[in-house]
């Protein structure tokens, strides 16, 4: 298994995995983005970017990251997005996925990284918090949509 940057052409790939996330929470008719968007966003205007982890020459997992800004600690990174599809999850995938992210965001030097978890994805919560991540439930969620 190999870990890398996402490049050009991967962008049909991610778009598959989003929408198997999408369909994981729960909400498959929820994504409007297309795979010529997400290689527009990544690679032509890189507001955000992507890791991939392969094997076999296909891609089973990604994790999508992008810089966000805190008033309280100044740079931030988000990590908008991991996934590893299910055949794959025990294999350590998503932990060397999550620790290449945070090696980026000690590289870019934030001050801070953030994630969301949804609340009834156990699987998701005990491996944040095998990474010693603090998990605030405190905080509700504001969103609008254009």
């Amino acid at each position: 298994m190999k870990i890398r940057e996402a490049s050009l052409g991967d962008e049909q790939s991610i778009y598959d995995l989003v929408k198997a996330l999408a369909v994981y929470e729960k909400a498959p008719n929820e994504v409007i983005n297309t795979p010529s968007q997400i290689a527009k966003d990544l690679f032509e205007d890189k507001i955000c970017y992507a890791y991939v982890a392969e094997k076999n020459n296909s891609i089973i997992a990604f994790a999508l990251y992008y810089v966000s800004y805190s008033t309280w600690k100044g740079k931030s990174l988000y990590l908008e997005d991991l996934f590893v599809l299910p055949e794959y999850r025990k294999d350590g995938v998503g932990g060397l996925l999550f620790d290449e992210v945070v090696a980026t965001a000690k590289r870019w030097k934030v001050k801070r990284m953030d994630w969301q978890i949804l609340d009834w994805n156990e699987p998701a919560l005990n491996f944040y918090q095998k990474k010693n991540a603090h998990l605030d439930s405190g905080w509700v969620n504001g969103r609008l949509f254009f």
